[in-house]
């Protein structure tokens, strides 16, 4: 597996997972030898294809199951059938939290106030507090006009939007998220994204689990790459530059690599290659800024066959 660089050597390790395996009841593999480690602060997001195992690693890190094989720890403490029905789990889950794909797994009541609420009504909080936490995590996703309404009648944005609230409510210092962009038009898409990186500039560790590419490079500062092994560890920048690996894990680039490389094919010469929209954003700008207001494109006598290469490149048809 390739090795990432030693960016989060220094850093407190809040989640570990060391040769980790876990099969299904009837024997099915799901994960294999997996070694993987979070750090608190930093944003991760672990990609892979559909049945790759993602969700069942995220159930893991939440202590929600057990490995066949190996050891998982959450904050320090190693996880065994004895921890999982203990006090001491309690306390730990606490201070995790973990954001389903389907929204309606954890939206059940009769409103969005309800749904919120219940988390700290288990917590023992005093009315006063469960109120204010509400309302807190109600303005900060900014859906104060939600929380009257049943989740029934939520948009699929409005319900993402309100299971992450309902998870928020409790304050945990992890947030596991398994394809929290899934089903989302664009717009709820961008909202549900600055969500996520606002929270964790207020101090969350943040793990994503996803198949969207165009996501990772906004949603992630590592990545891992999972196809029940661990197949990479990296930055975006290095997974992403490595095409053969993510072919051979049925996964592809962010859009916007594509979409200038083929500007690449017809004479823009950029400096660095963008992996998301933001970078684009900049990368565009300082060309502006520099060229006069202008950005030149042109067809050369190369042009079409270097339009062929990235055809290939990315395994596109002609």
């Amino acid at each position: 597996m390739k090795k990432a660089s030693n960016l989060w050597k220094e850093k407190t390790a809040l989640l570990e997972l060391k040769g980790v395996c876990y099969s299904y009841p009837d024997g099915t593999e799901a994960l294999n030898n997996i070694d993987l480690t979070i750090y608190r602060g930093e944003k991760v997001a672990v990609i892979g294809p559909n049945g790759a195992g993602k969700t069942t690693l995220l159930k893991i890190l939440d202590g929600l199951v057990l490995p066949t094989k190996g050891v998982a720890k959450i904050f320090g403490m190693p996880l065994n059938k004895k921890i999982l029905n203990s006090k001491k789990m309690y306390n730990v889950r606490k201070r995790l939290g973990f954001v389903f794909q389907d929204p309606d797994v954890e939206l059940f009541s009769a409103t969005v106030w309800d749904d919120i609420a219940f988390g700290p009504l288990h917590l023992n909080l005093s009315h006063k507090e469960i109120d204010k936490r509400v309302e807190e995590t109600l303005k900060l996703l900014n859906i104060e006009n939600l929380k009257d309404k049943h989740p029934y009648n939520l948009s699929g944005g409005e319900k993402r939007k309100a299971a992450i609230a309902a998870v928020l409510s409790v304050d945990p210092e992890v947030l596991l998220l398994d394809e929290p962009t899934a089903d989302l038009d664009p717009r709820s898409k961008a909202e549900v994204i600055d969500i996520i990186n606002e929270l964790n500039k207020t101090g969350k560790t943040i793990v994503t689990a996803t198949q969207d590419m165009d996501i990772v490079p906004e949603l992630a500062d590592r990545v891992y790459v999972l196809n029940k092994e661990l197949m990479a560890e990296g930055t975006p920048k290095e997974i992403f530059s490595d095409i053969e690996m993510l072919k051979r894990n049925n996964l592809e680039v962010p859009e916007v690599m594509k979409l200038f490389e083929v500007l690449k094919c017809f004479g823009y010469d950029y400096t660095r290659l963008p992996l998301s929209i933001n970078e684009a954003i900049k990368v565009l700008t300082e060309t502006i800024e520099t060229e006069g207001g202008h950005i030149h494109l042109h067809i050369h006598e190369h042009t079409h066959e270097e339009i062929k290469k990235l055809k290939g490149k990315y395994n596109h048809h002609s």
